[in-house]
């Protein structure tokens, strides 16, 4: 036993690479959770503990296998390559974010050993090589920057510090931005090897020198993109408040003419009433009823109720063009968009290709009716948005008109459908019902809670 122990201190105690490697094993482990504990805060990640352990479990052996199997710098190339490919289908956040998680908890990590690493072998008097491959140095100085990592990301998390809206980003930002992630990640790739190669040669003002450097470059890339987010967000801001605007004007309007011919709408019902005409007094009753729908929807359609200023812009723009083309649009909203359960960025783009489907089909028809609803229905545990409008063919397949290039429409590619049925293959929680009557086609589309 004696022996068996004396063994196991000489194998830490000596230079052993695969004594470090094998203690490499459940620091993987540690670091993987770390990083998903990262860019969970960093995102505001809701997701499933099954998927929080595939990304951890998958990462961590990944880092294993490469450290086994590949010599530097491949075993880091492929790292960042197979962690970004685990973010982006395990976690399934888009490509913009899938590069910030790859990227960012990288650089925080060499931030945490370009401060450590070279005051920790001065201190030992130890060079790079002993640090690398003997366990008793390597462990410790892993597990105290673990320590110093968590701390940092406890404090974010305390502080409430994470990026949001980088999906309402357009995609030459987008561009920008990853273009901008990726220099960063072929740097750091860099730095590490030299960092590595020359660790004992570098005097300790390097070492502080390069923490500052890249602390400065961490932090500002944070600041840039909340800014370029913000900027975003207000531009939309902007944007529903001129839509409001705009309905506030046509609803004043409105308002105003109905109240200017209020004592005529009473005096014509007077009439309908004292000649006991009461088929002329429904006739009258309609179309005064057709004008309150109106007044009604200019209601509905404010930044209150519709508490997404991208569907708000998308809402109030279609109904305008709608009522441009004298179709009478019916509005009934009872949905809180921040339940959706669904990106808002493929919602936004469902809702436009039905609405301006449903648009074109109520202009050609007789009728020219489009009936938008949109409600939660908890006990089936859905949101429903339907859509109806009028329509003239009252042939068409409802089957064929998802098919790639299948259109009625001159000069139009027929993917608008299409595309909506890629989308809600890649999301198991939504369907789409498409059916039809005599006078109205519907579309209804339902989106589970996960």
């Amino acid at each position: 036993m004696m022996e068996f122990l004396n063994n196991i201190w000489a194998a830490i105690c000596t230079p052993n690479e695969l004594c470090v490697k094998i203690f490499s094993i459940p620091m993987a482990f540690i670091e993987s959770a770390l990083i998903f504990y990262f860019i969970s805060n960093l995102f505001k990640l809701d997701v499933t503990a099954k998927r929080k352990f595939t990304y951890i479990l998958g990462t961590a052996a990944v880092s294993i296998i490469s450290l086994f199997f590949l010599d530097r710098p491949f075993n880091i190339l492929f790292n960042y390559i197979t962690l970004f490919v685990i973010t982006y289908f395990v976690l399934k956040i888009n490509f913009l974010k899938s590069v910030i998680a790859t990227v960012f908890p990288t650089i925080f990590f060499v931030i945490m050993q370009s401060l450590l690493f070279n005051p920790y072998i001065t201190l030992l008097h130890i060079t790079s090589e002993q640090l690398l491959t003997i366990a008793l140095y390597k462990v410790p100085l892993s597990l105290f920057t673990y320590t110093v990592v968590f701390i940092l990301i406890f404090t974010f998390k305390h502080r409430n510090w994470y990026i949001n809206l980088l999906d309402e980003l357009d995609k030459k930002t987008k561009s920008l931005i990853i273009l901008n992630l990726l220099f960063a990640l072929a740097y750091i790739m860099i730095e590490v090897v030299i960092t590595m190669q020359y660790l004992d040669v570098f005097p300790l003002s390097y070492t502080f020198a390069n923490f500052i450097m890249l602390s400065l470059y961490f932090f500002v890339s944070i600041y840039s993109i909340s800014k370029v987010v913000k900027l975003k967000s207000t531009a939309q801001a902007l944007e529903s408040a001129e839509e409001y605007n705009k309905t506030l004007r046509i609803l004043h309007d409105n308002v105003r003419g109905f109240k200017h011919d209020f004592d005529n709408i009473v005096t014509t019902i007077g009439g309908y009433v004292n000649t006991d005409d009461i088929e002329g007094l429904k006739s009258y009753y309609v179309q005064l009823q057709q004008d309150c729908a109106k007044v009604n929807n200019l209601y509905v359609l404010n930044p209150s109720s519709i508490n997404n200023p991208g569907i708000y812009n998308l809402l109030t723009s279609k109904y305008h063009e709608a009522t441009e083309k004298g179709i009478d649009v019916n509005i009934y909203y009872l949905l809180d968009l921040n339940e959706l359960h669904m990106k808002i960025y493929e919602f936004g783009r469902i809702l436009g290709i039905l609405l301006d489907n449903a648009i074109e089909a109520a202009e050609m028809s007789k009728e020219k009716v489009i009936n938008i609803s949109f409600r939660k229905d908890s006990k089936n545990s859905r949101n429903i948005i339907l859509i109806e409008n009028s329509y003239s063919n009252k042939l068409v397949n409802t089957d064929s008109i998802f098919e790639k290039g299948m259109t009625e429409k001159e000069n139009h590619t027929g993917l608008g459908l299409w595309e909506v049925r890629k989308i809600i293959s890649q999301n198991n929680n939504v369907n789409l019902y498409t059916s039809k009557t005599e006078l109205l086609f519907k579309q209804q589309l339902e989106i589970y809670f996960t």
